[in-house]
Order: structure tokens, then C-alpha cells, then sequence
């Protein structure tokens, strides 16, 4: 593993403790130039895991709590009159960050998550005819409690689908939880491992890393696999076989390979996949779809 990303992973496992596979995942699908939903329980650990990536990495961060009563105004800025200069002058939202936190996301109307969406798809935002861009990178860390909770407006399935990866920390380990209760994580002071400039290099190299027409061939049985079986309430989009091709990039560069391999797919390929193959039957843990799939499709067959 490249050793930038290995400290990056130690810093944060100083203060999330034995999820270094989740945190790993994270600064994969951030590398991919992708955005990340956490779907778990309040108190996981969700918040902390975004401002502990956005300090190692020496990002701007802002969160946003998103309510009921939450407008895209709120998260996007407005122009507001200036009586002094008999002009309109452009406040920016919390969204014209380099890591952007939209905690409790299903907890805001659908039109409020739309407006979020769209920046992510787009990298831009449009107000009162003014188009503007996000900073680079721009990197949003999406939270979801689950939809069997109170008050949730579930994400649709062309929704769930602009996200690249969907991870869950779940709870920790005896030992791990052990350690957290006996030591105060937030006094850890985390350093920062790769500025801004850096991470925009590493980015760029990711999208050299090779993928030879046999692992393309392999993504593409995994995706043909979904539309042609009904075992699967959703079939995988374009969309999700490209994000799915851009991450497996990103975890071979990861693992310090200029070429993609079957493993560098299979590591990614629940966190890309799964969210995309149940939609809003993301909340249910019953038997894992990604995992049927990978069992059911062989790498290696013509």
C-alpha cells in the first residue's frame, strides 16, 4: 500500500478505531474523484470519520444538518441586495466547500436533496442565472440513518445511483470499543498527510492507471449479469459500471499498481454496487446482492 495513503489510514485509525477497511474504501472512492454515503445508526461514528478525512487531507470542510425545513438556499448562498452599492451581492453556502458533510440526508425534503445531487453531478451550481463552480476537489460525504427511523425521506433509486460508494461502519469490535472508552479520540490531534495540491496529482494518476479489455470484459459480465436475472430488484446502470471501473483504479493505485486486477474489482465492487442493486431496500441486511454476484461470475471465463 502506498505509504501516503497507509499514515492517512493510521491517522484516522487513531480516532476511528478497527475500521481501517472503511476508512481505506473512503480514501479510495475520494481518489476516484467519487462522492460517499454512510448508511448506519446514529453515534457510529460517521461525522467524525468526514472531518477526520477532511483534516488529514487539509480540506476545507463544512457540514450541513439537514432538516425537514431545510431550502437548497440554505446549503447552495443567495445574492443579496446591497443598498450601499445598489447591487446584488453573492453570499456562497457551506456547499462552496472542498468536503462537504450532508449529515442526516434523508431527513430533508426531495427538493433539498435534489439541489445537493445536482452540485455533486455537475460540480457547479446555478443561482439567479449565475453559474458557479465548486472547488476542487469537491467531495461529498453523504449521512443516512435508517429508513425504518421517524421523519426519513427516502433517497430514490436515481439518487442513490450519483453516489459512488456506500459504506457502513457498523459496530465496533470488543477490543476496539475497549480502547475508544478508555482513551478520549478527540483529543487526538491529527496531522496532515497530504495537502491539496498533492491530492489533485494523485487524483490525476489515478486516471492513468491501465484497465486491459479483460477486466473490462469482467465488469462487463458483472453488469449484464443484473439486467438479464431477476434475482436482483435493481439492474446496474452505466453509471455504476463506470464508477465501478474508475474505483477499481483507484484501489490499485492504492496498492501501488499502475494496472487493474479481478481483486482490485472485488474490493470495491459491494461498496460501489450494493446500494445501486437493493435501492431503497438499503436499510434491509439481509443476504448481500454484490456478494451473489461476484459468486456467480467468474473472472477468468470467456
Amino acid at each position: 500500500m502506498r505509504a501516503d495513503v497507509q499514515q492517512c489510514i493510521e491517522q484516522i485509525g487513531n480516532v476511528i478505531r478497527g475500521k481501517e477497511a472503511q476508512i481505506e474504501l473512503s480514501l479510495i472512492c475520494l481518489l476516484a474523484r467519487g462522492h460517499l454515503l454512510l448508511e448506519d445508526l446514529p453515534g457510529m461514528g460517521k461525522t467524525t470519520l468526514s472531518q477526520s478525512l477532511s483534516k488529514v487531507l487539509g480540506l476545507e470542510f463544512a457540514r450541513i444538518q439537514f432538516t425537514s425545513d431545510l431550502l437548497p438556499a440554505d446549503m447552495l448562498g443567495i445574492n443579496i441586495y446591497e443598498q450601499s452599492t445598489n447591487s446584488f451581492s453573492f453570499h456562497p453556502g457551506p456547499i462552496f466547500n472542498q468536503v462537504v458533510l450532508a449529515d442526516e440526508i434523508n431527513r430533508a425534503s426531495p427538493k433539498t436533496q435534489s439541489a445537493l445531487l445536482e452540485a455533486m453531478a455537475e460540480r457547479q451550481v446555478t443561482i439567479d442565472g449565475t453559474t458557479r463552480d465548486l472547488p476542487d476537489p469537491f467531495f461529498v460525504i453523504a449521512t443516512q440513518n435508517p429508513l425504518h427511523q421517524s421523519g426519513t425521506h427516502p433517497l430514490p433509486e436515481s439518487q442513490l445511483d450519483r453516489f459512488n460508494m456506500q459504506l457502513s461502519l457498523g459496530y465496533p469490535d470488543y477490543e476496539s470499543e475497549k480502547a475508544m472508552l478508555l482513551n478520549d479520540t478527540h483529543s487526538c490531534e491529527l496531522q496532515t498527510v497530504v495537502d491539496v495540491q498533492t491530492l489533485s496529482q494523485l487524483q490525476q494518476q489515478v486516471e492513468e492507471v491501465t484497465v486491459s479489455d479483460a477486466i473490462l470484459h469482467y465488469v462487463l459480465k458483472l453488469v449484464n449479469a443484473t439486467r438479464s436475472s431477476s434475482d436482483f430488484p435493481n439492474a446496474l446502470s452505466p453509471r455504476a459500471a463506470k464508477a465501478l471501473v474508475n474505483t477499481a483504479k483507484a484501489a490499485a493505485f492504492v496498492n501501488e499498481r499502475n494496472y487493474v486486477t479481478p481483486e482490485d474489482v472485488q474490493l470495491v465492487f459491494g461498496g460501489v454496487c450494493e446500494h445501486r442493486l437493493r435501492g431503497q431496500l438499503l436499510s434491509q441486511k439481509s443476504s448481500s446482492y454484490s456478494e451473489h454476484l461476484l459468486q456467480q461470475v467468474d473472472p477468468l471465463a470467456a
